[in-house]
């Protein structure tokens, strides 16, 4: 391995070009040896000024590209499937941006394809596992100090939804941080979704069902509901909170820059993920770069990228027909056993 990591990074779109940005000028250890994309103009928007990095307009090429050694997918979730294939083929250690496949029969055709390796290659995006408060929340859980987790309450909402952002989404795009975050923080599998909602929000488009109440059940015997609204308006609000036999815990509420005058207070609210958790996707890009410099794969598994995915999937059916929907897994390859969640 070269001194520098080079990262081949699939996808310049705004999840893409902050990625390159941060492996160029945050992270140490790395650098952007390729990028694909199949606008080539946006490409070479995001790499402008970034010395020895090719354009390619097939993930193919890039994976091929002189100097790659390691890939950083950040492409639209329906491509990923392919991406993490070709990367397998060619042995090469990645980082997956979620959803990892959007569709369960792919997720689980890429967890087929990591076992018959027999070792990981993947480190799944599911950035809030690096966010300081919630490590600190899985932190005083695993400790025990508070009693068995009961309920998990969690609000994620957005100022308002992209062009395109259909019911579903809410689910299977902004609640499945939610699901993967409860099942680590929790270290249970759920196993069932209920979907409530209210009349749709006045700010929402036309046809689409936001807000939503997400309810899960898990195999550990707790509830987690999730309040998931993206076209509040107001801003970008994560929140989680843990009530447990003997007391519980809130992270989310932290604001940045409080201005107190004429008689009122008033807090910046983040406009923007990438605003209000900028500080995980760092961690997570160097804790991924140290490991693999290291030779190891570490964080979010296969696993945990396809659990996502079927959970989403049934999260997605009990919408659309207004009933509570069972989670079924497939049997989890040995290769994740020590893992867990």
């Amino acid at each position: 391995m070269s001194d520098l990591l080079g990262v081949a990074v699939l996808g310049a779109g705004h999840m893409g070009a902050d990625h390159i940005r941060r492996l160029d000028r945050v992270v140490s250890g790395a650098r952007v040896a390729a990028v694909a994309d199949p606008d080539a103009a946006r490409a070479e928007e995001a790499v402008a000024g970034i010395e020895g990095v090719t354009v390619h307009a097939e993930v193919e090429a890039a994976l091929d590209a002189p100097g790659v050694e390691a890939v950083l997918i950040a492409s639209p979730g329906p491509a990923h499937r392919e991406a993490l294939l070709a990367a397998f083929a060619r042995g090469l250690p990645v980082l997956c941006e979620k959803p990892m496949v959007p569709d369960p029969a792919g997720a689980l055709r890429v967890l087929e394809a990591e076992a018959r390796l027999g070792r990981r290659l993947t480190q799944i995006g599911f950035m809030r596992r690096y966010d300081a408060g919630y490590r600190r929340l899985k932190a005083l859980l695993d400790e025990g100090r508070l009693g068995r987790p009961l309920m998990l309450h969690c609000v994620h909402r957005n100022v308002s939804s992209p062009p395109g952002f259909t019911s579903a989404m809410l689910i299977d795009s902004s609640v499945s941080h939610e699901i993967d975050a409860a099942r680590w923080l929790l270290g249970q599998e759920l196993t069932s979704v209920t979907v409530r909602r209210p009349r749709p929000s006045a700010g929402a488009p036309q046809g689409l069902l936001d807000p939503q109440f997400v309810l899960f059940e898990t195999d550990g015997g707790a509830l987690v509901d999730v309040e998931v609204f993206v076209n509040c308006g107001f801003g970008y609000q994560v929140r989680c909170e843990a009530v447990c036999e003997a007391g519980s815990a809130r992270i989310g509420d932290d604001q940045g820059m409080l201005v107190t005058t004429g008689g009122a207070a008033a807090a910046d609210v983040p406009q923007d993920y990438l605003v209000r958790f900028v500080d995980a996707y760092d961690r997570e890009v160097q804790a991924w770069v140290d490991a693999t410099r290291r030779g190891l794969v570490t964080g979010p598994t296969v696993w945990d990228g396809y659990a996502a995915s079927v959970v989403a999937e049934a999260g997605i059916r009990a919408l659309e027909n207004d009933t509570r929907v069972a989670v079924e897994l497939a049997p989890r390859p040995g290769l994740y056993t020590a893992g867990g969640h």
